[in-house]
Formats: C-alpha cells, structure tokens, sequence
C-alpha cells in the first residue's frame, strides 16, 4: 500500500513503527487528530496476515478514536496501536515492555490503553516503561463494564427513537459477540426483561451466558437471520455487509463493536431500509470516558454517568438524521467534525 496516501485520505498526523525482534515485538502506533487533545486509544493485539492489513486497521481504528472523543465532548484526540502476533502468548512481560518504549517516544502524544487481545495485566507491563497508558489496576482498570453500560442505555435510545418508548422489556435482543463487554450488556439487558438470543464463535462463552441469563443460542453464522427487533453487534467489526444485509430483519443495529459497516455505503443502504442504527463510535464510548476519567480524576460513579449520556447523544444524532434525511452514521460525523473544526480556532495540535 501507499502509506502516505493512505495517511493522508483519513487526514492522520502520525504513524509510528517499532520492531524488537529479539523480543517478537511488532508495533504500530497511529495518531490520527490532536486538535482536542493527546491522542488516546488502546493497543490491540493481533495476528495480522500481513503488514498492510495491520496499518490500515490502526489507521482505521485510530480515525474512529478521534471521532468517538469529540463527539462524547472529551478533551483528547485520537489514536491507536496495534501489535503484530499471538495475543495468546504467555511470554508478555517484555513484548508489552518494548511496547511502552514505543509508547514513550512519542512524549505524551500518545495514550495507550488495553484493547482486543491485550489486558489491565498487559498494560502494567506498558507501565514500568512508559506513564503515558491508562485503565491501570487500583485506578480506572477494565473499562469493560462501563462500555456496556454505554451501550445499554444507548440501546435504549434507539428503542425510543423508533417505538416512542424505551423499555425494553418486551424486546428480542440478538447479541453477537459474548467477551467482557458483551457478557456485561447481556445482563443489563436480562435484568430490564429482554429476551436474549446469543452467539459468539466460542462454545463456552454461549454456554455460559445462556445457562446464567437464559437466553437462547445460535451458531455465530445464524445471528444474522434471527427474528429479533435489535442486533447488538459486539464482536469484531464488518458484520454489516453486503452478505448480511440481505437476510437482516432487524428494526435496530446497536452494539459494541467497532466499524460495523463494512463500508460507508452500507449506512445508506440501512437508512434506505428505515433499519436505525447507532453509530458505533458513539454507543461504544464507554470505554474512552472510563480512561478519560482516570486521567481527569473522577471516581467510577462519574464516569458511568458520563457514559449514560451516550443516550441523549444519540438522540440528538437522530434528530439531525432525520432533519436533513441523512443517515444516522453521517449524521454523527457532521457533529464530530463540527465540534474539532470549532476548537481548531483555540490549539492546532498537541505537541
């Protein structure tokens, strides 16, 4: 790929390569806008077919950072990290060492934090290099419970947007994707009365949620069919497709997982489809205001109102849709851009 034309397409401000390779360490830090702040976004670990492949997901994810802070009205830019490999490795002290030296270069403009394959342990090795990461044991720790508290309430939102009402007692929930966050939603959800139908591509982890939450279980290729009012996606992302889109019933997609539409295209095709959805950078920023917090000092209670706010967000990207009959994805992008835009005229960029 042409990595320059690739950064410059998403308007990204960095992109930072590491390699320890007596340590099996790969690493690839991406800052994509400091307009707000210092670029925060956890470090995900992953075994990456290729470089390409690695770069264009921080690249991605990073933007998507950027997006998710201003919108929630956070003082931080965005970023992300990626480390090529087996996240199942149990030789992790000094690969997530020279991750924090990465880390370090960058002085500050740069926050890391934990993310898919990596863990609060992880991050305490990031620390003895570096004091530039987040989401520590004692402090803030596993945002997981307040992403999925997020993405409750702005579940609720979306049933409140379409049926007028936004109890969810009387609805059908599929839920793809049943790590911590997903475990966590599907419990706020049994606990208002919804009825759960649940995948995941681990037996155990559908085993488990099924038999405490009495949901039903399908096989992660049948979610996508199952007659329910609300898919809450909380796996990897893509699931909006152009293989799904045609056998998607659902009357809202809402969920935890991060670039859900395959595409742009796809947030049009769901509008034309009158299928609402809830942006995922939105609904997912849970976990941004759980690390926020820690950085601003605000105990846990702040930080899960702070994410509960993710409702009236919601509804607010909803009324601009429907206002300038625009899908609900461009519609959160306008507000994004709008509010970096606006404090461009007070910094330029955090150095």
């Amino acid at each position: 790929m042409e990595i320059f034309e690739g950064m410059s397409r998403r308007e990204h401000e960095q992109l930072v390569f590491w390699s320890e390779p007596k340590l099996g360490y790969r690493g690839i830090v991406a800052i994509h806008d400091t307009t707000l702040g210092p670029a925060l976004g956890g470090t995900r670990f992953w075994n990456y077919a290729t470089d390409e492949e690695a770069i264009i997901d921080a690249l991605r994810l990073s933007r998507g950072m950027t997006y998710k802070a201003a919108i929630t009205g956070l003082n931080l830019g965005g970023g992300k990290s990626v480390i090529i490999g087996n996240n199942r490795t149990h030789d992790r002290e000094m690969i997530f060492r020279a991750h924090g030296r990465a880390v370090e270069s960058l002085k500050g403009r740069y926050i890391t934090a934990e993310d898919v394959g990596t863990s609060v342990e992880d991050m305490e090795f990031v620390r003895m290099e570096t004091d530039h990461v987040v989401g520590l044991m004692g402090r803030s720790g596993d945002p997981s419970p307040v992403t999925a508290f997020g993405v409750y309430r702005g579940i609720k939102a979306c049933a409140k947007e379409r049926y007028g009402d936004d109890d969810l007692s009387s609805r059908h929930v599929a839920v793809q994707g049943l790590g911590h966050v997903g475990h966590h939603l599907c419990r706020y959800l049994a606990e208002e009365g919804a009825r759960l139908t649940v995948t995941d591509i681990r037996q155990d982890r559908i085993d488990e949620v099924a038999e405490e939450l009495k949901a039903e279980r399908v096989a992660p290729e049948e979610i996508y069919a199952v007659d329910a009012d609300i898919f809450a996606p909380c796996a990897l992302g893509a699931v909006v497709n152009d293989d799904t889109l045609p056998v998607m019933g659902f009357d809202i997609i809402a969920g935890a997982a991060n670039n859900q539409l395959a595409q742009g295209k796809h947030g049009g095709e769901l509008h034309q489809k009158n299928v609402l959805y809830a942006p995922d950078y939105v609904i997912n920023a849970g976990g941004l205001v759980n690390v926020y917090g820690e950085l601003q000092g605000w105990d846990s209670e702040r930080s899960k109102r702070k994410a509960g706010d993710i409702y009236n967000t919601l509804l607010r990207i909803f009324k601009l849709s429907g206002d300038e009959n625009v899908p609900t994805n461009q519609a959160a992008d306008k507000v994004a851009e709008s509010r970096i835009s606006e404090a461009r005229h007070l910094q330029k960029s955090w150095i």
